[in-house]
């Protein structure tokens, strides 16, 4: 093995060690190393005992109601208001009916972006 590190290397190592850095610094380097692999352990014990959430699930279509509210949200005068701002006819028109001419006007005006295509 190329890094086979054994009892005369080791002792050849401490006495470089021993020689440049003085026997006052030996114990200081010695700490500093240990609080840092505690300091290591301890912030990778806090990341693995955290809870993985996992991320929310992103809808393929997303509503194009304004301020993307939901249809619960929005009733039926609001849209109808909403349809006659946009010059849609109202009379005899369901809610849905109203809120895909609605969706429709608006793309035409420029105030929606068409959909685009996934290109594959």
């Amino acid at each position: 093995m190329p890094f086979d590190v054994g009892t005369p290397e080791i002792l050849i190592i401490l006495l470089i060690a021993l020689i440049l850095l003085g026997p006052s610094k030996i114990p200081q380097l010695a700490r500093s190393l240990g609080e840092a692999v505690r300091e290591f352990r301890k912030a990778s014990a806090e990341i693995s005992s955290e809870p993985i959430q996992p991320a929310r699930p992103v809808k393929a279509e997303q509503q194009i109601i304004p301020a993307q509210a939901k249809r619960e949200e929005v009733d039926y005068e609001t849209i109808r208001k909403l349809a006659e701002k946009l010059g849609v006819a109202t009379e005899g028109r369901s809610e849905d009916e109203l809120i895909r001419e609605i969706i429709s006007k608006a793309k035409e005006k420029g105030l929606l972006e068409e959909k685009r295509e996934k290109q594959q």
